[in-house]
C-alpha cells in the first residue's frame, strides 16, 4: 500500500487525532509544515483541520505562526474520571511526602502499555524531570511503571515484551529475564527501583497503591543519583502509599489486606 493509499482509507476523525497526536511535551508548538510532516497529511489537508480545530478550540494560533493545543481540550480532558479519586485522596498525603523529602512526588495510572503521569508535588530545589502530568513512560525503565507491571496482569507483561525493550540509558533493563527478574522483587519488596534507567542522574523509588490486592496507582519519588539514603525514602514512599492503600480500600468497602512487605536492601 502506497502513502497515499494508507492516507485515503483514513477517516477525517483519524486524520484530526493524528494531528492532535503530533503535539506532544517535546514538540507543543508546531507550524503548518511541521504538522503536514509529523502526520503524513498533504499540507493543504492539515491546514484544513487544523483551522476546524482552532474554530472548535482544540487548537490555537500562536504568534509567529503554528499552533498549540487548546483550553478546550483541557475543560474536555478535565472531566475524565478514571483516576480522580485516587488523587484527591493521594494528595494530601504525596504533600506530606514532599515536605519529608523536598523530592518530586508523583502519581501514576497504568493506560495500555504506558504509565500515565496524573499528579505532581514539586518544588524549586527538585530534581527535574520530564513527564508533567498528563505524560506518558514506558514501564519497563520508571518506578511507577515497574509497579504498575508487577502488580499487572501477565497479558500486561507480555504486551510489553512483545516489543523490543528501548534502552533509554545504559542502565535500562533490555534483557526480557533481567526484567522478569526485577518485577518478582518488586511483588516481594513492595517498593521498585529505577536507578538511572530513564534518565542520567535520577532515581525513582515507587510503591503501588492497593484496593483488594490489585494496584490501582503507583506512588513514587524522584531523587538525584547521588541521594545515599534510599532505604529510607523507599520506607517512607512505602509508608504512604499503605496508608493511602487503606482509604481507597475503605472508600470503597472493603478491608484492609494485601499490604506489600518493606524493602529488603539499598539499591
Amino acid at each position: 500500500m502506497t502513502r497515499n493509499d494508507a492516507l485515503h482509507g483514513k477517516s477525517v476523525i483519524s486524520k484530526a487525532v493524528s494531528v492532535l497526536e503530533a503535539f506532544t511535551p517535546a514538540t507543543p508548538r508546531l507550524s503548518l509544515k511541521q504538522l503536514a510532516v509529523t502526520t503524513g497529511l498533504p499540507q493543504s489537508t492539515a491546514h484544513r483541520l487544523a483551522s476546524e480545530l482552532v474554530a472548535w478550540g482544540g487548537l490555537e494560533k500562536v504568534d509567529g505562526g503554528g499552533y498549540q493545543i487548546g483550553l478546550r481540550l483541557w475543560e474536555i480532558g478535565a472531566l475524565a474520571v478514571r483516576g480522580e479519586s485516587v488523587r484527591e485522596i493521594a494528595l494530601p498525603f504525596m504533600h506530606d511526602l514532599f515536605d519529608a523529602a523536598q523530592e518530586n512526588v508523583q502519581l501514576a495510572i497504568l493506560d495500555g502499555t504506558q504509565a500515565v503521569y496524573i499528579e505532581r508535588v514539586t518544588g524549586p530545589g527538585a530534581v527535574p524531570t520530564v513527564p508533567s502530568p498528563g505524560g506518558r513512560v514506558p514501564l519497563h525503565a520508571t518506578g511507577v511503571g515497574k509497579v504498575l507491571l508487577a502488580y499487572g496482569s501477565d497479558d500486561l507483561l507480555a504486551a510489553v515484551l512483545a516489543k523490543e525493550l528501548t534502552p533509554y540509558t545504559a542502565h535500562t533493563i533490555v534483557v526480557p529475564g533481567h526484567l522478569r527478574r526485577a518485577l518478582t522483587k518488586v511483588r516481594r519488596d513492595g517498593v521498585a527501583f529505577a536507578n538511572q534507567e530513564m534518565s542520567l542522574g535520577s532515581v525513582s523509588v515507587a510503591s503501588p497503591l492497593l484496593s483488594e490486592g490489585s494496584a490501582i496507582a503507583a506512588l513514587e519519588v524522584v531523587v538525584g543519583a547521588d541521594r545515599s539514603d534510599l532505604r529510607r525514602l523507599a520506607t517512607a514512599v512505602q509508608a504512604t502509599a499503605n496508608s493511602v492503600s487503606r482509604i481507597l480500600q475503605q472508600a470503597r468497602g472493603g478491608d484492609d489486606r494485601s499490604q506489600p512487605a518493606g524493602p529488603s536492601q539499598d539499591r
